[in-house]
C-alpha cells in the first residue's frame, strides 16, 4: 500500500479540542470484521463485548508535564524546553527540544526556577538538544511534574488549562515517560474497569513510552521505506503469562490502543505467544500484517496518512476502515486524541 491510500479530508471542526464530559460516555463505533457490519454505541457498552476469561491489555505509561518555560542565563530570553526522554538517570541527562532554537547553544544554561536549571551539552538536530539538569534538583520527573505544562497534541489549537493535566492522562497511568497519551485508554473510568473485572475479565499492563514520533508525518510514498522512531517498551512476565493462558483457552485479547498493540506485537514467540521483554521498538504495522496477539482492538479516529491509521487498517481491513471513517465524519464523530472511540472485533 502507498501513503496516498491513507489520505482523507479531516475538517478542523471534527477535531476534538476537549474530552467528553464523562469519559465512558463518548461515542463508540463498532466494526465487526466477520460480518462487515458497523454498529453505533456508547463507550460504556464495551463491557457487552468482553466475556469471562478475556484479557484487556493497557498501556500504563504516564504523560510527563513535558513543556517547561525558562529563561536563558544573562540575557533572560524566554525559552521553551520540551523534554523528550531521560538518557542517563545518574547524571540527569535528557533529550529535549528547544524553542527558539537559534538562541540556544552548547554551554548555555536555562533557568526554570530557583531549584531547577539545565545546561546544554550537545546539539542533536536543528531544534533538538541534549541537556544536563542540575545535580541538586532531586528527581527530575518529580521536578517536571511540579512546574511543567501538559504537552497537548499540536493539532489542538488552544492554550492548556490545569484541567488538561488530569484529562490527558489515563486511569492506568503509573510510569512516567510519555509525551503523548495512549488515547484509547482515555475512555475508561475506574468504575467501568471494576465492572469489567467483576464480569470475570482481567486487565494486564504493558509499557510503551510514546514519543513525538506519533505525530510525525510519513514522508515516503512507499510505506516499506518508512522508519518509525524507537520507543521504550516493556512486557512484564506476569502479563505474558495471563495473555498466553487466555490464548491457549481461546479467549479474546482486547488491546487498548495502537501503542499497546505495537508493544505486544514487538515481542512474540515463534509459536505465536507473548514473550516477556523490554527495550526499544521501532515496529511499524501497516497492511498486510499478520497479528499474533491482538484479537480485538480499541482505538480512536486518527489523522490522515498517520501510522496509527495504518495500523487500524491492517487490523480491520483497509476498505472497511476507510468506509467507517467516512461514516464517522458524516455522523459527527469526534476525531483524534480527545475524540470518540472505535472497537474492532
Amino acid at each position: 500500500m502507498k501513503l496516498s491510500d491513507f489520505k482523507y479530508n479531516l475538517p478542523k471542526t471534527a477535531i476534538a479540542k476537549n474530552p467528553a464530559s464523562t469519559r465512558d460516555k463518548s461515542k463508540m463505533m463498532v466494526l465487526n470484521r466477520a460480518t462487515g457490519e458497523i454498529d453505533y454505541k456508547t463507550f460504556s457498552n464495551v463491557i457487552d463485548y468482553i466475556d469471562k476469561g478475556d484479557v484487556v491489555v493497557v498501556n500504563k505509561t504516564k504523560v510527563m508535564q513535558a513543556r517547561l518555560f525558562g529563561k536563558k542565563e544573562r540575557t533572560n530570553a524566554k525559552i521553551e524546553v520540551f523534554v523528550l526522554r531521560e538518557l542517563n538517570k545518574e547524571e540527569n541527562i535528557w533529550d529535549v527540544i528547544v524553542d527558539p532554537a537559534r538562541k540556544v547553544r552548547i554551554g548555555n544554561r536555562i533557568y526554570f526556577n530557583d531549584n531547577l536549571w539545565c545546561e546544554v551539552i550537545d546539539n542533536t538536530t536543528s531544534r533538538g538538544r541534549t541537556v544536563r539538569f542540575n545535580e541538586d534538583a532531586g528527581d527530575i520527573f518529580t521536578a517536571i511534574e511540579k512546574i511543567g505544562h501538559t504537552p497537548l497534541p499540536p493539532y489542538i489549537k488552544r492554550d492548556t488549562t490545569p484541567k488538561d493535566k488530569d484529562d490527558y492522562q489515563t486511569v492506568f497511568a503509573e510510569i512516567d515517560g510519555s509525551v503523548a497519551a495512549p488515547t484509547a485508554g482515555l475512555h475508561f473510568t475506574n468504575s467501568l474497569v471494576k465492572k469489567i473485572e467483576k464480569k470475570g475479565a482481567k486487565f494486564v499492563p504493558v509499557i510503551l513510552h510514546i514519543g513525538l514520533g506519533t505525530f510525525r508525518p510519513v514522508e515516503v510514498e512507499d510505506l516499506t521505506k518508512h522508519k518509525m522512531d524507537s520507543e521504550f517498551f516493556e512486557i512484564p512476565e506476569e502479563t505474558s503469562k495471563v495473555i498466553n493462558k487466555a490464548l491457549s483457552e481461546k479467549k479474546n485479547i482486547f488491546v487498548v490502543g495502537t501503542s499497546t498493540c505495537r508493544a505486544l506485537e514487538s515481542s512474540v514467540t515463534a509459536e505465536g505467544f507473548s514473550k516477556p521483554n523490554y527495550g526499544w521498538t521501532d515496529k511499524f504495522i501497516f497492511p498486510q500484517y499478520d497479528f499474533k496477539i491482538t484479537k480485538k482492538l480499541i482505538t480512536n479516529f486518527h489523522q490522515p496518512e498517520s501510522t496509527l491509521l495504518m495500523l487500524a487498517a491492517a487490523f480491520a481491513d483497509y476498505d472497511f476502515i476507510m468506509k467507517a471513517y467516512k461514516k464517522a465524519l458524516k455522523d459527527g464523530y469526534r476525531f483524534l486524541s480527545y475524540g470518540d472511540a472505535m472497537l474492532i472485533i
